[in-house]
């Protein structure tokens, strides 16, 4: 294991990084995740940012002047939401490589999905520091993809669903830090959002909604909760296809976001919702979260994209890749050019369904549109999100 990283050493944006996002979009990631794996067996055991990052490259999409190297989150930084005692254990679990019963039943470290491994504490620490980068380069407007971010069910003083600290709920912070005080986020992972949704459950400059799978782990977020008052959940059925996520997104969300009107947006993109993910039962191809990112980005002139989960590292890459693509406004080839081709054939995928892998996943980076009818159940949770008013002046 190689040495920690001093726990409050400087948060700063190494190198000749841009002042603001107000002129381009800019992505931020770091080569921390080319070498960190959670474990052999665990379903983030496979490359997720650093696939993304090079296809963006091997297409022409990410010049330097675009890209930003993610400095490390300090514990200082760290504890404006999560327990320090929390961050500590994290730290020490990270130097030991060792987490015993206690530590499992206190924070949930080393047990229920959250392993030690030898980035423990940095790499979800760079994850963090990714995002707050982002909201101080947002200052002045702009978009900023974070596709390392996305952390939604990080809790202040336990790792849950695999995420170990809350990226969404410390960039909220951040944005409050800078006087904002009306914050959309908008989480379309096939998971509900729990983390960020109860870190602001009585927080009326914070509007959270969630699209999940009705029923999938951690089963809350029913269409009925509204966690104080400033929440929206729309659980969705299995087989959610491409049509029925764009009539959620411009029939429910978009005239929600439209009376809230937000100073900055947080965008959660899980790529677990697609066809191919082995996480859910949703049906969605990745040009629906294209189109969803297009329509929502100009709620307001802030944007952080973000992304979350995803466990086919063909589909997160190809599918995170594209947003970026779209926040940028370039076109997306019909067939990769063969840099393009060999980052995708590159991966590997300890999966039955990685044994034997189709030849789209490694030509192209658009999936197919899957449509269909908009189901009954999916209108019911349109109109009874709209229901309801915001409890906004």
């Amino acid at each position: 294991m190689g040495a920690v990283l001093p726990p409050d050493a400087p948060s700063r944006l190494p190198g000749p990084s841009p002042e603001t996002a107000a002129g381009r979009p800019l992505l931020i990631g770091s080569d921390i995740y080319r070498r960190s794996r959670y474990g052999r067996r665990h379903p983030l055991s496979i490359a997720r940012v650093s696939p993304t990052i090079d296809l963006a490259r091997a297409l022409g999409w990410l010049p330097d002047d675009a890209y930003v190297e993610s400095p490390q989150a300090t514990v200082a930084q760290l504890t404006r939401f999560h327990d320090p005692d929390y961050v500590a254990a994290l730290i020490e679990a990270e130097r030991t490589q060792r987490a015993d019963a206690e530590l499992c039943r206190r924070h949930g470290i080393g047990c229920a999905g959250n392993p030690v491994f030898a980035e423990v504490f940095r790499r979800p620490a760079t994850s963090v520091g990714a995002s707050l980068a982002a909201v101080r380069l947002l200052a002045e407007g702009g978009i900023v993809h974070n596709p390392a971010g996305g952390t939604h069910h990080g809790r202040r003083d336990r790792a849950s669903g695999f995420c170990f600290f809350n990226d969404p709920v410390l960039a909220i912070l951040a944005f409050q830090d800078q006087g904002l005080d009306r914050i959309l986020y908008v989480d379309l992972d096939a998971h509900h959002g729990d983390g960020v949704e109860d870190a602001f459950a009585a927080d009326d400059r914070v509007f959270t909604i969630s699209v999940h799978e009705a029923g999938r782990w951690p089963g809350t977020g029913l269409l009925t909760d509204r966690a104080g008052g400033m929440a929206r959940n729309l659980p969705v059925p299995p087989g959610l296809h491409d049509d029925e996520l764009a009539a959620i997104v411009e029939e429910a969300i978009l005239p929600l976001g439209h009376a809230f009107r937000p100073q900055a947006l947080v965008l959660q993109c899980g790529a677990d919702g697609l066809e191919e993910d082995p996480q859910s039962r949703l049906a969605l191809g990745n040009r629906a979260l294209w189109r969803a990112v297009d329509v929502l980005r100009p709620l307001a002139p802030r944007v952080l994209v973000l992304g979350g989960g995803g466990y086919n590292p063909w589909s997160v890459a190809r599918c995170w890749a594209g947003i970026w693509a779209t926040v940028n406004g370039h076109p997306v080839p019909e067939r990769l050019p063969p840099a393009a081709e060999a980052v995708l054939r590159d991966l590997e995928w300890n999966h039955s369904r990685g044994r034997n892998p189709p030849e789209h996943w490694f030509t192209t980076l658009a999936d197919p549109h899957r449509g269909g009818p908009v189901r009954a159940e999916v209108r019911h949770a349109i109109a009874a999100t709209l229901a309801s008013d915001l409890p906004i002046g």
